[in-house]
């Protein structure tokens, strides 16, 4: 299956992703996942715009990974402006990896799930990924280059950062499971 054909695939009522040429299922998630992933898209969403950093995405964002036939949809994705001449037909998936990818687990993805997906996001050239976890309250950082394992674990006292990825970015962990 090639990237460019979930734009065009028949609506079915479900989301898919295509990893390496293969089309795969994505697992719904309930109101509490969507709701966090809702929370980032609009704070995250009002920092980048006022600045005018580049765009915040949707779950609905295809972005089209260099090299394999992979196209993902993170829960929330961030590129930055440098990167807006790079598309050349906005009816087409995104040509690249994000800069940020957030993921919202749901209660089927585990740890291990989770990490795969974290690590495939980074293989593909996206150089931040945070896995939140709902139900745990933390926020997994996994950064580029940084190994197989999440950098950081950070809990509801502390702030997400940006870095360099999104910079000046700061926000309450806390706040997106208010």
């Amino acid at each position: 299956m090639l990237v460019d054909d979930l734009l065009t695939r028949p609506e079915d009522g479900r989301q898919y992703e295509v990893v390496e040429g293969v089309l795969v299922r994505m697992a719904g998630s309930g109101e509490l996942a969507t709701t966090i992933a809702a929370t980032i898209i609009v704070v995250l969403g009002a920092f980048v715009r006022s600045r005018a950093l580049g765009r915040v995405t949707s779950s609905d964002g295809v972005y089209k990974f260099p090299g394999a036939e992979t196209g993902l949809l993170p829960d929330v994705g961030f590129y930055g402006a440098a990167l807006f001449p790079r598309i050349t037909d906005r009816d087409k998936p995104i040509p690249f990896a994000p800069e940020l990818a957030v993921e919202v687990a749901s209660h089927a993805q585990d740890e291990d799930d989770m990490a795969a997906k974290a690590r495939h996001y980074l293989a593909g050239g996206t150089r931040l990924v945070w896995v939140v976890w709902p139900h745990a309250h933390t926020v997994d950082v996994w950064r580029k280059g940084h190994g197989r394992a999440p950098a950081a674990r950070l809990g509801s006292a502390v702030m997400f950062d940006g870095e360099d990825v999104v910079p000046g970015f700061v926000h309450p962990v806390a706040d997106i499971f208010a």
